[in-house]
């Protein structure tokens, strides 16, 4: 309750992601820069969800748990993406 009013208080703004949803603190590493200044980041939030992201967007990321990424990490490094490039 309001001390001056007697009404309730109001709710502490929440912010948001670009999904729409709660916004997380995530620690974010160095940034990985190639040639040509692509860089990538790698995060952390305080519940252990891993994160990739690109500095060039900074609110744009792919998220999921660490040893999902871990794994599309694995795969990419064995050659999986090659086709890609």
């Amino acid at each position: 309750m309001n001390a001056t009013t007697d009404t309730p208080a109001a709710p502490a703004p929440t912010a948001t992601g670009p999904d729409g949803r709660p916004a997380r603190a995530i620690d974010w590493s160095e940034p990985f820069c190639s040639e040509g200044a692509n860089c990538f980041r790698f995060g952390l939030d305080g519940t252990g969800r891993a994160y990739i992201g690109s500095t060039l967007a900074p609110g744009a990321y792919v998220s999921d748990s660490a040893e999902s990424l871990r794994a599309l990490i694995r795969a990419v490094k064995s050659g999986a993406a090659d086709h890609l490039l």
